[in-house]
């Protein structure tokens, strides 16, 4: 399929063109979450499989995308951005807070949305690997988002005189492996522990981080 089909213009029952057009996306992805993010996974699912479960037609489909993995690079977008958000939330509540408070409101805030629904865990940490190279670029890209935000609280504790002054990059890089990756083992069922558990972990491995043994913030 060279390209989408072009869908109709103009109004229909009182709503716009543009209305159907974004609830037939939004049935479209609605439906991958359960497909993509459950049985029988993205690999498994096909077109005709898809439009079904989202009550619509393949043609459909074809005027809303070109292909399985756009949806798919859509959705894996979607949930990275409910997990941003609820991140950029919790952190606008968090103002004046010591660090080791700032950090658990941080990282609750991220295994809580990540892991409130499976579908959403499981497009995260198992579907979108390895897809393509189009789709890997575009993992890292999100990956980096985090990697940023991580960075900037390591640069921010760090004026704040409570982390040692260093640079962060890896460190960053290596932190958001460990989080991606108990997470996904955590909710695979692999890690007998509580999710609260697992984030007081993770604040300890970010503390350990930014104050390494020894460090002691400068007096005036």
């Amino acid at each position: 399929m060279a390209g989408r089909l072009k869908a109709p213009k103009g109004r229909y029952g009182g709503r716009t063109a543009e209305d159907r057009q974004a609830e037939r996306r939004r049935r479209f992805l609605d439906a991958a979450l359960d497909l993509f993010g459950g049985t029988p996974g993205y690999r498994g699912t096909t077109v005709a499989a898809l439009s079904q479960a989202a009550g619509l037609s393949t043609r459909q489909f074809y005027e809303e995308f070109r292909t399985l993995e756009d949806v798919l690079a859509a959705l894996h977008l979607e949930v990275n951005g409910w997990a941003e958000q609820a991140v950029l939330d919790a952190l606008a509540t968090a103002e004046g807070l010591p660090l080791a408070e700032r950090a658990a409101v941080l990282f609750r805030a991220y295994a809580r949305d990540v892991t409130c629904d499976p579908r959403r865990t499981r497009i995260t940490f198992v579907e979108i690997v390895g897809v393509s190279p189009r789709l890997e670029e575009q993992r890292l890209a999100r990956r980096a988002r985090w990697i940023d935000l991580i960075r900037a609280e390591a640069d921010a504790a760090v004026a704040r005189a409570e982390a040692a002054p260093r640079d962060y990059r890896v460190a960053a890089t290596a932190f958001v492996g460990s989080v991606n990756g108990l997470l996904h083992d955590w909710s695979a069922g692999w890690v007998d522990a509580t999710l609260d558990e697992v984030v007081d972990e993770l604040v300890r491995l970010l503390l350990g981080m930014l104050r390494p043994a020894g460090w002691r913030p400068a007096t005036a």
